[in-house]
């Protein structure tokens, strides 16, 4: 009957879903997408492209790694020892109220004289400062020491016109050692060395003392994997030699070939006791001997490499 909804067919069915009003659709179109980005960080733009080759070349570049924290060095002597060794303190912290000395006096004119900054605090705050150990008064802070890349010696080399000679270093754990390799590097002309970044002595106070400031004059790298460093090494041109009592090649024989004594050359040194490590060694292109009158088996890392780059600075 009319008006009857009830019945079936009165109303009219669709198969489309009801839209929306046009205000809805015209006010969301009208609504803000935000602050326009930067033309640098717009995929299509050429100043995104600048960015991202400026970031390409960086990543590529070699760059320091720093050491780690800073160190300190506590007590009288040990501080007035480092600062004789010109090690590169960076600020001198004394107790408020420490008795005057004659190492104290010195500690003060040093600083004076080289620009350090010296300041006092109370003890409590050097006892904080130097982790509760023995300070008598007196602390000094080096900074961490700044590494470069190992390829970064290459180029020294190359800045200098000579063959690469270069030092590595496989787990030395004495940084007194490190400090003399360190510092026969630098005084018989090699261009720099190289150390693992881990599980080996790295360039500390004790490192920079033994060293007698020869740090500061030649660069240091730290090589995430020390057999991939040398395998670069040489695809460079270098040969690779390292240093074993049961070497192939003794040194007089080594001399006696000039393409490998005055060629690119990487010596490699190992750990105290133990020698070269098994991949270490399996990736040296030569192993060399020291050839000794007595029956002692090894020699000491610094002084086998002291000798070893002092015949090599009067060979080449």
């Amino acid at each position: 009957m009319p008006g009857n909804s009830q019945r079936k067919g009165a109303i009219r069915k669709s198969s489309k879903r009801p839209t929306a009003g046009s205000g809805g659709r015209v006010r969301r179109g009208l609504e803000g997408k935000g602050p326009t980005p930067k033309a640098a960080d717009r995929p299509h733009h050429k100043a995104h492209k600048l960015k991202a080759k400026t970031e390409r070349e960086a990543a590529r570049r070699p760059r320091k790694r720093p050491g780690g924290e800073d160190e300190w060095i506590a007590g009288r002597n040990a501080v007035v020892e480092a600062l004789r060794a010109h090690v590169p303190v960076s600020g001198l912290y004394v107790a408020e109220g420490a008795e005057r000395d004659g190492r104290l006096r010195e500690a003060f004119k040093t600083a004076a004289e080289r620009g350090i900054s010296l300041l006092e605090v109370t003890r409590g705050e050097l006892d904080r400062r130097t982790d509760g150990a023995v300070h008598q008064g007196l602390a000094a802070r080096i900074p961490a020491y700044e590494y470069v890349q190992p390829e970064d010696l290459l180029r020294a080399a190359a800045e200098r016109e000579e063959a690469p000679l270069i030092v590595a270093l496989d787990s030395v754990t004495d940084p007194r050692n490190l400090g003399a390799v360190v510092r026969s590097a630098s005084g018989f002309g090699a261009h720099g060395v190289v150390i693992p970044e881990r599980r080996a002595a790295r360039m500390t106070a004790a490192a920079w003392k033994t060293s007698a400031g020869a740090a500061a004059r030649i660069p240091i790298a730290q090589a995430t994997n020390l057999v991939r460093s040398l395998k670069e090494f040489q695809d460079a041109g270098c040969q690779v030699v390292g240093l074993a009592a049961t070497g192939d090649l003794s040194l007089p024989d080594l001399l006696a070939d000039p393409d490998l004594a005055s060629g690119p050359l990487v010596v490699v040194v190992g750990a105290e006791g133990d020698g070269l490590g098994r991949l270490v060694g399996e990736t040296c292109d030569r192993l060399v001997s020291i050839p000794m009158s007595s029956s002692l088996e090894s020699l000491n890392a610094g002084v086998a490499a002291s000798i070893v780059l002092y015949a090599l600075s009067v060979h080449r």
